[in-house]
């Protein structure tokens, strides 16, 4: 019976999820979902290293010196782009801190003579902040709308979306922020923060932006799809990083959330990255501190010192050795005990909060995905005015809200053990006296609605505030921000979904943390625990993250003894919204046509092979000397990317040779140096080939749509004339067997980060097999490790007909072929 229950609601969520629209397919819109039925918004990336005759002459050009070069260089990169994400973080938290205490100082000094004229003040303040945000993205950098991350992942995943790199998409990112945050919108920061730091890392390794003539030719050392991979995953680790002054949860994220691919190397400057990105925010902040950055003080990043000693990062550090000392040799000399402050019987009410937090957070996923539909399809269809009315009509309605709700609410008398109860509205502390007929009272409502969302966070987190909030105010503000931050999300403003996620959270966990102090009646149960607890399972139930949420939530707590707690919401929460639909940004990227390939490939796969994955797939083989006007009628009628290239031997065998990238092709037919007036290879003389390129006239410019056909003009005399593919396509692409599992190619392609992967017929013979001796080799350079090894003098072409062809930036989505150019 268990089993026909559990089988029927698995094919009614299939028939749910049947009726939703179809996006793998679509391009780019202004911002940022995609059209269905037009596939030039995404294209894959090449991940694979072409070694091609040019590239394999470069190589045997470059001695130890250069190598020594690449290597530090991709060190001095890594300390660029922690040192730029952190002033871009310290940039935009200086300015929303900065707009909101002038907005609230503002608003509280003509409150004291009319709340009506005080209401008007905050929603226009609010209301110009906001438009400034939706005119930059909409009229400047489409792209720069909403967090970033499901494209970042994309990127990282072999999906490059158009303009997700470019600089004014970084410039729209910054500011469109600053405006969306700072206008009250019920929204973060966090997310874009990710999206600037790949941004910032993306524009350091081309060297800049030749466009805007902010350009150094010394750092362009790196434009490959290949090594922009690595620095843009520097700069995701880094924005994290910056976001919650969590260094080591920026690596986690990295590794857990966005990447496909990791590499030991790679963590090393990650963590360096991240290292250094948590200096310059501390610096910053201790210079701020001083009062030379006006309303920016503390605020800004969510920091919960629960003790008064504020533990720097190297004492967390020091302090983790020492707690997992205690642990495991249980001395009682150890200053950290690893003993807790809670009971057995507490573990129940925090069980339910991850329940609770599945729940919430799954149904967020969904209301967001059918409201993110209907905008695709019916709402910003009607023109870019109409997404600048719906951003504004949104900001009206949340700032009425947040200024209005507060006043409905009554006022509570002062704690005596509060010195500096209260505070005025907008400041940093707890206990806002707004609306209140007495100078020793204060707003609960207020002190959540009528704030920053950081200093709101730092409200609800408190400790040794029991009894500041009722209830009814924090039920009346989970259902309102709850609903705001479901219809926010997805408008076209920068907007990240991580301090929305906490403050949703933070408020029912602290709602079951007050149920648990008046039913265990202990001295030591903080309502705050329980917020932090609820914060975390919100956002492992919505975004699906463990690991490094995890480390975040206890890096921004300052506090090692939550970690067991924080483990144990964060799997129930993860495991109760599994049971529903996928993570956020899986949603997210599902709804953008961004086909990303999953860490596990669908079960059906297990009984396909790689000739039942690639039945739909027409290949389109070229010769090795093709005819230019044949060439151009090839691509003109064909829209892939990738063109096995065959060869007959004097017998009349047919020969894989390679493969032929369209972009290759394209940058030799507009070159023309490469045309030839004979219809055979150019090396049938004896000798090496003519080589006229460089291997980085190849490669194509981050986030562009690259060379086009219409962008070539040849004469007659052109078409009329030769070229030979040998030296410029791939002579060694990755080969399987047309019967081998879809499984096992699956995997093969995603862990290699390939582009494309021919199937031919079983080989008849072996020449050879090689096994994990035969690939240990010794060596006295140790710079080998950090460089692509690849061979520039042997080479080996081996024979075989061509069958099919497997082109990885078609993924392979419910066991069939799904064409994403």
């Amino acid at each position: 019976m268990l089993s026909n229950h559990i089988q029927n609601s698995m094919e009614t969520a299939r028939l749910v999820w049947s009726q939703l629209p179809n996006s793998e397919e679509g391009e780019f819109d202004e911002v940022g979902i995609t059209k269905k039925n037009d596939l030039n918004g995404v294209e894959s990336l090449d991940y694979e290293v072409i070694e091609n005759y040019a590239y394999r002459e470069e190589q045997e050009t470059r001695g130890k010196l250069f190598a020594s070069y690449q290597v530090s260089l991709k060190w001095f990169l890594a300390l660029l782009i922690g040192v730029g994400t952190g002033l871009a973080a310290i940039f935009i938290n200086i300015s929303i801190e900065n707009f909101a205490g002038w907005k609230f100082a503002l608003t509280f000094a003509i409150i004291q003579k009319s709340y009506l004229a005080g209401l008007l003040i905050y929603v226009l303040f609010n209301l110009a902040l906001v438009y400034s945000s939706v005119y930059i993205v909409t009229h400047f950098a489409p792209a720069a709308a909403g967090s970033g991350i499901p494209e970042i992942k994309g990127y990282l995943n072999g999906i490059d979306v158009h303009g997700i790199l470019l600089f004014r998409t970084l410039f729209g990112k910054i500011f469109g922020s600053i405006g969306s945050v700072g206008g009250g919108l019920a929204l973060g920061k966090e997310g874009p923060l990710v999206h600037i730091g790949a941004c910032i890392a993306s524009l350091l390794g081309q060297g800049g932006s030749t466009k805007y003539h902010l350009s150094s030719r010394w750092l362009q050392g790196f434009n490959s799809d290949r090594d922009r991979r690595d620095l843009v995953t520097c700069g995701c680790a880094a924005g994290v990083a910056a976001a919650f002054r969590a260094p080591v949860g920026g690596v986690l994220f990295a590794l857990e959330e966005v990447t496909s691919w990791w590499r030991s190397q790679l963590m090393w400057r990650v963590f360096f990255t991240s290292a250094v990105v948590a200096v310059v925010v501390r610096t910053a902040m201790s210079w701020c501190k001083s009062g030379k950055c006006g309303h920016f003080g503390a605020g800004g990043f969510i920091i919960w010192d629960i003790s008064e000693l504020e533990l720097q990062f190297p004492s967390v550090i020091i302090l983790s050795i020492l707690t997992f000392v205690c642990w495991f040799l249980t001395k009682p000399f150890c200053f950290y005990s690893g003993q807790e402050d809670y009971s057995f019987a507490e573990l129940l009410p925090m069980a339910v909060i991850g329940v609770i937090g599945g729940l919430l957070g799954a149904l967020f996923n969904q209301l967001t995905r059918y409201i993110t539909y209907w905008r695709r399809n019916y709402l910003h269809k009607k023109g870019t005015r109409v997404k600048m009315i719906e951003v504004c009509l949104i900001s009206v309605i949340t700032s009425a809200i947040s200024f209005g709700l507060p006043l409905l609410r009554k006022c509570s008398p002062c704690p005596a053990s509060e010195v500096g109860c209260p505070n005025p509205p907008g400041m940093y502390g707890n206990y806002v006296n707004f609306y209140c007929r007495s100078d020793k009272e204060y707003n609960d409502l207020a002190t959540i609605f009528f704030n920053t969302q950081d200093d709101a966070i730092r409200n609800l987190f408190s400790a040794k505030t029991i009894h500041e909030y009722s209830a009814q105010s924090l039920l009346t503000f989970l259902v309102m921000f709850y609903t705001l931050a479901v219809v926010t999300f997805g408008t076209a403003v920068p907007a990240g979904q991580f301090v929305p996620g906490i403050m949703i959270g933070s408020t029912y966990g602290r709602l079951v943390g007050m149920f648990v102090v008046n039913f265990y009646k202990k001295p030591n149960i903080e309502e705050g625990t329980y917020a932090l607890l609820g914060a975390a399972s919100f956002l492992g139930g919505s975004m699906r993250v463990t690991v490094s949420l995890c480390v975040i939530m206890v890096e921004i707590s300052n506090n090692l003894k939550f970690l067991p707690l924080i483990m144990l919401v964060l799997l129930i929460s993860k495991a109760v919204g599994d049971a529903f639909n996928d993570g956020l940004y899986e949603e997210q990227a599902r709804l953008k046509g961004i086909p990303l390939l999953d860490s596990r490939p669908k079960y059906q796969m297990r009984r396909m092979t790689a000739k039942d994955g690639c039945r739909t797939r027409k290949v389109v083989s070229l010769p090795r000397v093709i005819k230019v006007s044949d060439a151009v009628s090839i691509l003109r009628c064909n829209k892939h990317n990738g063109f096995p290239v065959i060869d007959h031997t004097r017998s009349g065998e047919t020969l894989i040779i390679g493969l032929m990238l369209r972009s290759h092709f394209l940058v030799l037919l507009q070159s023309k140096v490469d045309f030839q007036h004979s219809s055979l290879p150019s090396d049938s003389r004896g000798g090496s080939f003519p080589i006229r390129h460089s291997n980085s006239e190849f490669i194509k410019p981050v986030s562009s749509t690259g060379l086009s056909l219409d962008d070539i003009h040849l004469s007659q005399d052109d078409l009329d004339m030769y070229i030979d593919l040998a030296p410029f396509l791939n002579p060694s692409p990755y080969i399987v067997p047309e019967d081998m599992s879809l499984t096992k190619v699956y995997n093969l392609f995603r862990q290699l980060g390939l582009r494309h992967l021919l199937v031919v017929p079983r080989p008849s013979r072996v020449l050879g097999l090689i096994s994990r001796k035969d690939l240990i080799v010794e060596s006295d350079d140790e710079l080998d490790t950090e460089l692509q090894s690849t061979s520039v003098r042997a080479q080996y072409r081996n024979g075989g007909s061509v069958s099919r062809s497997v082109d990885v930036e078609q993924p392979l989505i419910n066991g069939v072929l799904v064409q994403n150019k």
